[in-house]
């Protein structure tokens, strides 16, 4: 038998490798970026062009390369930051795999720029699905510039996995997120088809917060700040009042790498417990410094989650020290034992004796006297002279009334018969006449209706969903929505990528009943809502809109319309929890089944179950 097992070529190996490494233009960023920081850049600038998928150019003014190790960086692992396996455990720097760049130059055009200082010339290497193009020495200036353009140019199956360019777009701001926020020591511009996106000076962390999500920020943060020997924590947490639907703003930073931790974002959760409304979830932007020795960054082909050698002691102490900020900036209730302060005494009375009140009363008083013989006291002479003597002759007012009426004709009431209904025999038996409907609310949750057949279930939220759903959808395809103008233009704060995201819904949202007077880089004046959204869901119908466009869109049959139509039922429709009149559920109930897809919720779940008598009796038997 002949041997069936065999060594990949070299370009084989780095494209598998790459599904691991590059999943979209996101990964490219990150990678890129990180290399950047590494080479101890101060001023890191991204390019974009199509969301990434035409072109990722990252600049920095890091130390550069020499001319082998720019070509050296191309080959799998090949890296600066491992000698022996023992380095693992020490690591301080960002990508320390050697597979980042060898990756990407496997599905992509890669043209690669970077000079040494100390160098008179620099080093251009061009790069096509691995194979090496050319390589030549050029004027460059200090550090390096890496494009990447025409991603998954080679494997068309992975690049029509991509979504449309407002997803894609969203994941490279995230990215570009978390590497900023990491590192506000570090000056990071970004530029999308032309247009600057973000500018961000070198800074404190507070102030790259701010310029990342909006001025408006600034106000929403509380600093948190602990140090201990296992772990060291800084950063800010948001203001309970500011919590958002979405986890959009929440951050976590172990020895200035970003990673995702649901084990320790609980232990936040915790810190606000009973301050958070259901279905909110708190903002933070936590810094954490543990040793390199206690943690395994290795886990994770993207590198964002860790394994932690003391878990639970990391999470009693970010559980205490957040609590212990909401307790200190007053943010959270304490018990207090002190006095009512309204119940003190004023400032200006405190040198003043009480005085005793003076009851005065009318010892003439006769209530059974004639009311000519009533006569006020001295001492009430005053207060009655305010009201005015009732019309003694009132019969007067009345004079004439019955002489006018009789002198129209034809309009005597003094006899007025009424048509009575005609009784009719039923012209069915008394066993076929038709019962009425009665409908009854199940734990908040459930509408259970009686049926011909059984009964009935039907799931509040889900059916109103439904509901809210197909109106919504008719009005955005004919463009008829009616818009109900405010009588105060509404101004509400988003982050600079939220409003990317809105401008490109800007004509949907005008034609589902919104009216927009300006859209700035932060700030959205809205003077008209549709009819029926009430002012202070708008901002959670805007939020709820931006997190379907990223999280749930897919690139195939998207269309703009039928997101807006599903996000907006989602967030306008009867939510669990929410008792209903009885006049309320038989209308939800008549208005699920009018539609054209009563069984299913605009997510393809069900609405409503049936029980028949048969199945009923089966559960006695």
């Amino acid at each position: 038998m002949s041997d069936i097992i065999q060594l990949l070529p070299d370009h084989v190996a780095n494209q598998i490798a790459a599904g691991e490494v590059v999943q979209r233009p996101a990964s490219v960023v990150k990678e890129l970026l990180e290399n950047a920081i590494d080479a101890g850049a101060t001023e890191i600038k991204l390019i974009l062009k199509e969301a990434g998928k035409t072109l990722v150019q990252v600049i920095d003014n890091g130390k550069g390369m020499s001319t082998t190790d720019a070509r050296l960086s191309f080959e799998r692992h090949a890296t600066s930051k491992i000698r022996s396996a023992e380095d693992l455990f020490q690591l301080h720097t960002k990508g320390f795999r050697g597979e980042a760049l060898a990756s990407i130059a496997a599905i992509a055009h890669v043209e690669l720029k970077t000079k040494q200082e100390q160098d008179e010339l620099g080093t251009e290497i061009l790069i096509e699905g691995s194979h090496v193009k050319s390589q030549e020495a050029t004027v460059v200036p200090k550090g390096t510039s890496v494009a990447v353009k025409n991603l998954f140019f080679n494997i068309p199956a992975r690049r029509n996995f991509l979504k449309s360019n407002t997803v894609e777009l969203r994941h490279v701001t995230d990215e570009f997120h978390r590497v900023a926020l990491a590192h506000p020591d570090i000056a990071f511009t970004m530029f999308h088809n032309g247009s600057e996106l973000f500018n961000l000076q070198s800074s404190n962390y507070r102030q790259r917060v701010v310029h990342i999500f909006g001025s408006k920020t600034n106000e929403k943060l509380v600093p948190v700040e602990e140090h201990t020997e296992v772990l060291k924590v800084s950063g800010f947490v948001g203001k309970p009042e500011f919590s958002k639907k979405t986890k959009s703003e929440q951050f976590f930073f172990v020895n200035n790498r970003f990673i995702k931790s649901p084990y320790l974002n609980h232990a936040i959760n915790a810190a606000f417990e009973g301050l958070l409304k259901d279905g909110y979830h708190p903002s933070y932007f936590l810094n954490l410094t543990v040793d390199p020795k206690t943690i395994d960054i290795n886990i994770h082909p993207t590198k964002t989650e860790i394994k932690f050698d003391d878990e639970h002691t990391l999470y009693a102490i970010l559980r205490s020290a957040v609590k212990h900020s909401l307790g200190q900036f007053n943010i959270a209730p304490v018990l207090d034992f002190e006095s009512n302060t309204n119940l003190n005494t004023p400032y200006n009375y405190k040198d003043k004796a009480g005085q005793t009140p003076t009851i005065e009363v009318d010892r003439s008083f006769n209530p059974f006297a004639d009311e000519s013989s009533k006569t006020p006291s001295k001492s009430f002479k005053s207060s009655a002279s305010h009201f005015t003597k009732p019309t003694a002759n009132w019969e007067s007012l009345y004079v004439g009334l019955e002489s006018k009426s009789n002198s129209n004709d034809g309009d005597d009431f003094s006899e007025v018969t009424f048509e009575s209904d005609s009784e009719t025999g039923s012209i069915f038996k008394d066993d076929e006449v038709k019962q009425e409907k009665t409908t009854y609310q199940l734990h908040k949750k459930y509408i259970v209706s009686t049926i011909k057949s059984g009964m009935l279930i039907v799931d509040q939220n889900r059916a109103h969903q439904r509901i809210l759903y197909e109106n919504l959808l008719k009005q955005l395809t004919s463009k008829e929505a009616t818009t109900q103008q405010l009588l105060f233009p509404l101004e509400l704060h988003f982050t600079t990528s939220d409003m990317e995201a809105i401008k490109q819904l800007q004509s949907d949202l005008e034609h589902a009943g919104f009216e927009f007077t300006d859209i700035q880089n932060e700030q959205l004046t809205i003077k008209g809502v549709p009819v029926g959204v009430a002012e202070a869901e708008v901002k959670i119908v805007l939020e709820q809109l931006i997190s379907d466009v990223v999280n749930d869109v897919p690139d195939q049959n998207f269309s703009a319309s039928d997101l807006l139509a599903k996000s907006m039922a989602k967030s306008l429709a009867i939510k669990t929890g929410q008792v209903l009149e009885k006049d309320e559920q038989e209308h939800l109930v008549n208005s699920l089944f009018a539609c054209k897809e009563p069984s299913v919720s605009p997510t393809n779940k069900t609405t409503f179950i049936t029980f028949g008598v048969n199945d009923i009796e089966k559960k006695f038997m």
